[in-house]
This record gives structure tokens, C-alpha cells and sequence, in this order.
């Protein structure tokens, strides 16, 4: 047995296990040293879609300092969860931490903002979803290998980057689109990188909320997840400085969220004894969960972010110039396809021809979405600024 094999012998018998795996959309021989879950993720992590996470805006753009998370970093956060989490349960670590280093490789610049402005733009062309987005990089967009497009990665995989999906988009999606027409349940890994997905945001934002200085302490402490935590922390180490003790709150906040996230799913396979993956995906709902305590202090801590970082004036102006600047770019991008890179106006005359405005204007969106917050400003101001070069 090598080592590979040797790994997937402890999992769990309802992990998704690589031998087992459902394929990729394009045959391929099978890896040597590695899992099908590890190459996925190690192709991932050379796309140029996840190098460009680097300058995407998580909360903060990206030039306003340089210690704001952004998408790459948030992602690698999220997996570092993720792989805590799956490894207390026994399921597969590798496909886990592919999930999450690939979840937002379909995000525009500028954050939810620049979805929100980017999906206003495609209304009448059937929208722009991020998770789509992300589904659409790894499938079509990546141009990495002679014998396909896109990454070829597993289904496991793609069915944990694709979290949402309306009915009417699922019915275009093919097998992957099953479980949301039949209300099933994704793998045990994708539920993982969903939930630490939205536990490490929840967390990273209040740390950057108080570096960006719109949140202070006397605020936070209204919250009972940084209160308590933060006044243990105080009581044991009273001379410590605010930078450490804000460190040290967050550390502990993130370790009593995610111990409760490992009993809690624990309890849950406990009860539901699924004995496969096929098992996970027909139980009603969702394994992977918080308690009801947790996830009260948990939803708490979301809305007073949400209250006091997300519509703070100052987010506010950043977000109403962000989507000023990508709906102009769409305006000028589809009105005159010219403007654009000779590659990204091929493609988009392509699709124009297979799907006439609607594939036009999808070609353009592609285009928009791949880009860095400060590629999307200098493109911008190449377009509308005179003086400026081309």
C-alpha cells in the first residue's frame, strides 16, 4: 500500500474517497504519488485565476493597506479551517482544501459590490452568480492544458465550489446540477468549506474592521462571542497590549467556533450513521453545523458586521465607486467590443455568434469579472480619463 492509499484507508467510510471519485468531465490517467483530490487542488493553486485573488477585495480594497485579507488570503484562512475540521472527522483533507482555494475564483473585483454591480449588468442576459463563476473558471476559462479546456477537475470538487444554484440554472449544469433540482445534499468535505467559509470571514472581518478603525472595542464587547473572549483574555493577561489582546481574543473566538463545529457534526453523524457519500447527499438536510448556541452568538456577530463594517459610510463610498466602475466598463465593453484585449474580443464574438447579445455580453462579463480591483481602476481610467495611456 503507498502512501496515497494508505491516507484514504482511515477516512471515514461516508468521505469522499479518491478511488471512488465520480471522474472528471475528460479522462485522464490516473495521477502517480498523489490523489485525484490532491491534484485538483495543486492545479488550482498554479491557475492564474488564483493568483489574481491576490488584489481582489475581500472587505477592503486592496491598495488601502497592505495587511487587509483579500481573496487569496481569505481563502487559504477558509482552508485552514476547513482542513482542521475535516481532519477531526475523518474525511478527505486534500478534496476539502481544494474546495476552498478554489471557491472564489470566480469573484469580481471589488468584493460582493462588484458582483452586485456586475450581475445588475447582466440582467438581461442571465445574470452573474459568483459560484457560477467560479464553476465556469475551473471548467472553461483556465487555458493550462494541451488535451482540454479549463482545469478538468473532479466532480467532488465542482460540486463543492458550487454552493448555490437556482433550478433554472441546475437544469443547464448537467449531472452537477442534480442534487439542487432534487434537493439533495452536496459531500460532507463541501458542506466543511461552506461553513468555515462563513466562520472565517465572520472572524477576519472583525480584525480588519478594527485595523481599518471602524469598529472599537467598546462596541465589540456588545457582541457575547468577542465579549466573553475578550474579557478572559484582559483578566489573564491585563498588561498585555491592545494589538495582542485583539489578536488573542480573535484566536480564541475562532478556536471555540470551530471546536463546536467538529461536536456538533459529529453529533450529527452520530445520529444520521450515513454509512457512504450517497448517504450524506440523501439526508434532508445539511451534517455540517453548529450548535444552536453557537450559531446564535455566531449569526449575532454577522448582523453587528454587517451593521457597522459593511454600511459604514466609508465601505459605502468604496463599494458605490466600485460598481460605477464596472458598470461603465460593461457599457463601453459591450456597445464596442474593440475596446477590449484582442483574446478576450475573440472570444466574446465567438460567443456572440453561438448565443448572439447574450453570449456577447457574457464574454464581456468574463472579462470584467477575471479582473484585479486595481487592473479593473487603471482599465477605467484608460477608458475615461483623457491623457491617459493605452
Amino acid at each position: 500500500m503507498n502512501d496515497v492509499s494508505a491516507g484514504e484507508a482511515i477516512l471515514a467510510p461516508f468521505a469522499a474517497h479518491a478511488a471512488q471519485s465520480r471522474g472528471r468531465r475528460y479522462p485522464e490517467p490516473k495521477p502517480e504519488l498523489r490523489s485525484e483530490f490532491q491534484r485538483d487542488r495543486d492545479r488550482i493553486i498554479h491557475s492564474n485565476a488564483f493568483r489574481r485573488l491576490v488584489y481582489k477585495t475581500q472587505v477592503f480594497v486592496n491598495h488601502e493597506g497592505d495587511l487587509y485579507r483579500t481573496r487569496v488570503t481569505h481563502s487559504i484562512e477558509v482552508a485552514q479551517i476547513a482542513r482542521s475540521v475535516a481532519v477531526a472527522l475523518k474525511v478527505n483533507e486534500a478534496l476539502t482544501e481544494a474546495i476552498c482555494l478554489a471557491h472564489d475564483l470566480g469573484h469580481t473585483p471589488f468584493g460582493h459590490a462588484g458582483q452586485d454591480a456586475l450581475n445588475d449588468c447582466m440582467r438581461d442576459y442571465g445574470g452573474f452568480e459568483h459560484n457560477l463563476q467560479s464553476l465556469r473558471v475551473v471548467d472553461e476559462l483556465e487555458e493550462r492544458y494541451a488535451e482540454f479546456p479549463g482545469l478538468n477537475l473532479t466532480f467532488e470538487c465542482r460540486e463543492g465550489i458550487l454552493k448555490h444554484c437556482s433550478v433554472h440554472n441546475a437544469r443547464e449544469l448537467g449531472e452537477l446540477g442534480e442534487r439542487f433540482i432534487k434537493r439533495r445534499q452536496p459531500g460532507l468535505e463541501a458542506q466543511i468549506a461552506n461553513l468555515a467559509d462563513e466562520i472565517a470571514y465572520n472572524n477576519h472581518d472583525v480584525d480588519d474592521g478594527i485595523r481599518a478603525q471602524l469598529l472599537d472595542l467598546a462596541a465589540l464587547r456588545e457582541v457575547r462571542l468577542f465579549r466573553r473572549q475578550y474579557d478572559a483574555v484582559a483578566a489573564q493577561y491585563p498588561d498585555l497590549g491592545e494589538r495582542r489582546v485583539i489578536h488573542e481574543t480573535i484566536r480564541r473566538m475562532i478556536n471555540y467556533i470551530v471546536l463546536d463545529f467538529i461536536h456538533s457534526t459529529q453529533a450529527q453523524l452520530n445520529a444520521a450513521r450515513p454509512r457512504t457519500i450517497e448517504d450524506v447527499r440523501a439526508n434532508p438536510k445539511t451534517l455540517a453545523t453548529l450548535s444552536d448556541g453557537c450559531r446564535e452568538e455566531h449569526l449575532e456577530l454577522k448582523a453587528f458586521l454587517r451593521e457597522h463594517v459593511y454600511r459604514h459610510y466609508k465601505v459605502l463610498r468604496m463599494t458605490t465607486k466600485a460598481r460605477r466602475v464596472l458598470q461603465e466598463l460593461f457599457e463601453a465593453f459591450f456597445k464596442d467590443l474593440s475596446l477590449m484585449p484582442p483574446e478576450h474580443r475573440a472570444q466574446s464574438v465567438q460567443a456572440e455568434a453561438a448565443q448572439g447579445a447574450a453570449g456577447r455580453a457574457r464574454g464581456v462579463a468574463d472579462y470584467i469579472a477575471g479582473m484585479t480591483d486595481r487592473y479593473a481602476i487603471l482599465e477605467h481610467r484608460r477608458l475615461f480619463e483623457p491623457g491617459e495611456r493605452t
